[in-house]
């Protein structure tokens, strides 16, 4: 059973890093005069993208609808989030790569080429749907069904054993 106390730290270390990657996101190019203080934002903006899966992927195997083995249950009600949060990483990792090159040994020179151009619009648009999904998926998670034994639980059963 997930207790309240527990649940509300969790959510607010998930919210957390989702404010400092959206801070990351935000303010980056301010500091592109800086390129070791960027990527040490990077690094740690990847890290936080990844230590967030993580702590989703933990949530769920601490239902009780894991624990019963409908994990395609689980997978089809945030399959949506664990796409595009793979997307993301992917995408945030090539962007902050490609940046980094371009402009690491002549920081001041401003280089902005259509394909960087490209994927920075792919990228900060798979941003808004992760934190849209991520938001969604991190509340859903505090749903009592998913802890607990119910008649809603034992219908997703009933349809998986068919």
């Amino acid at each position: 059973m997930l207790q309240t106390g527990n649940y509300s730290l969790v959510l607010l270390i998930q919210l957390v890093l989702l404010a400092y990657d959206l801070f990351v996101n935000s303010f980056s190019e301010l500091l592109r005069g800086a390129p070791v203080i960027q990527l040490v934002l990077f690094i740690i903006q990847d890290i936080a993208i990844l230590f967030n899966v993580i702590i989703i992927l933990l949530m769920m195997f601490n239902t009780y609808v894991f624990q019963v083995g409908l994990v395609s249950v689980l997978l089809g009600r945030f399959r949506a989030l664990l796409l595009f949060s793979a997307l993301y990483l992917t995408l945030s990792i090539c962007f902050h790569c490609w940046v980094l090159n371009l402009r690491w040994l002549d920081s001041n020179r401003f280089v902005w080429t259509d394909g960087l151009l490209a994927l920075f619009v792919f990228q900060r648009t798979a941003a808004v749907l992760y934190y849209y999904l991520y938001k969604r998926t991190a509340e859903h998670m505090g749903d009592p069904r998913l802890y607990e034994d119910s008649m809603w639980l034992r219908d997703q059963f009933a349809r998986a054993r068919q």
